[in-house]
């Protein structure tokens, strides 16, 4: 069997979805591609936190403005997406971090989003459930949570209204996917000048030598407690944790999910193959969560669940063409892939084409990264 679209978008995860959408939007023919269901990955697995971050400036870049575009999606979200704006807390355990969390106010004032220090007591009015012994913590007001996988099958629901044809190759295995062919394990054969690779972790199988690998992190959810924590609470220090470059670490991020329960994390490990959640991990993660909340422990763990973030050595997701001119790559996100799946997606599809592109596509672009493989020639 063979076929034609004018784009193939490989993955079903909210950065294929969000791709499907952009594509569309411009009147293209779209497939999408997964082995498995819509969101069934990493997206599945993960929190939902729609936060602007500032590890570097192109990271921050990509973070606005891409919450400028849920923002502007958001009265179109069915209620199942469940998305809410309870603001993000970083907290301050001492006071070099307190030192930080200055320098961060003023550099996200100076970029035009509003944010507010808090100091000890203030912070304990806002979540009187932290701990007293915090310095303080900044409130960053425009970040948003929402419900991942129903936010994908919307992104792909929203493309087939948009588009002139969305079809769907749901548990379908793709093999190869170079020089605008896209091979099934079936035989299929999918032609398309625009084969995008968003396929999170599973990337460099289909392109070899890419900078990607897989981080491993565990998350639980409680029963619901609504009032327990009023914003997503974010240690500083998960900063730092979340760039360790080897060792197994873990951060307190709770988030309150609009059903009342809550999500507690976070961990990351690298060279982990087996999914399988880790008792060890999950308690390391709740003795961290006692230190920020003490009472925290009393609540009802209802479930705890693992996923597997595509990671790159700068932090950086890729996003752009490789050398194989048909191939283009979507993946890398590591744990902001929800965050950043919109501006991605938009980056991408004005990247193609031809329109300037409301950020710079430069600093994501796959070629900063020299060990992508050669292309060889076409069977």
């Amino acid at each position: 069997m063979n076929s034609k679209y004018d784009a193939v978008i490989l993955g079903a995860g909210i950065i294929g979805t969000a791709c499907a959408l952009e594509f569309a939007k411009e009147g293209m023919r779209v497939a999408v591609i997964d082995r498995e269901a819509i969101g069934a990955g990493a997206t599945g697995a993960a929190m939902g936190h729609v936060v602007v971050m500032d590890d570097s400036a192109a990271q921050f870049a990509l973070t606005r403005y891409s919450q400028s575009l849920w923002d502007e999606i958001a009265p179109e979200l069915p209620v199942d997406v469940e998305f809410y704006r309870p603001g993000t807390i970083w907290l301050a355990a001492g006071e070099d971090e307190w030192v930080e969390l200055q320098r961060k106010q003023d550099f996200y004032s100076r970029n035009g989003l509003f944010v507010e220090l808090l100091d000890s007591d203030a912070l304990i009015q806002a979540e009187p459930n932290l701990s007293r012994t915090l310095c303080g913590g900044l409130l960053v007001r425009s970040d948003a949570v929402l419900n991942p996988r129903p936010a994908a099958r919307f992104l792909l629901e929203r493309a087939t209204q948009e588009g002139p044809s969305v079809d769907l190759f749901l548990g379908r295995t793709v093999v190869k996917a170079d020089h605008g062919i896209a091979i099934l394990q079936d035989g299929t054969r999918i032609h398309s000048p625009f084969l995008i690779n968003a396929t999170g972790t599973l990337a460099p199988a289909l392109t070899p030598g890419i900078a990607v690998r897989k981080r491993k992190g565990h998350l639980m959810s409680t029963e619901p407690c609504s009032g327990f924590a009023n914003h997503q609470l974010v240690e500083l220090g998960y900063l730092k944790s979340a760039h360790s470059s080897e060792e197994d670490s873990v951060a307190f991020n709770v988030q309150p999910r609009m059903n009342g329960e809550m999500l507690i994390g976070s961990s990351r490990q690298y060279n982990m193959e087996d999914d399988a959640v880790e008792q060890k991990i999950l308690d390391s993660m709740m003795r961290r969560a006692r230190l920020f909340m003490p009472e925290i422990e009393s609540l009802t763990i209802l479930r705890s669940w693992t996923g597997f973030r595509a990671a790159t050595p700068d932090k950086l997701p890729l996003i752009g063409p490789t050398q194989d001119p048909t191939v283009f790559l979507a993946t890398g996100h590591e744990g902001l892939g929800i965050t950043t799946s919109l501006a991605t997606a938009r980056l991408l599809a004005d990247h193609i084409t031809g329109k300037a592109t409301a950020i710079p596509i430069a600093p994501y672009l796959p070629s900063r990264m020299t060990n992508i493989a050669p292309v060889t020639e076409k069977n």
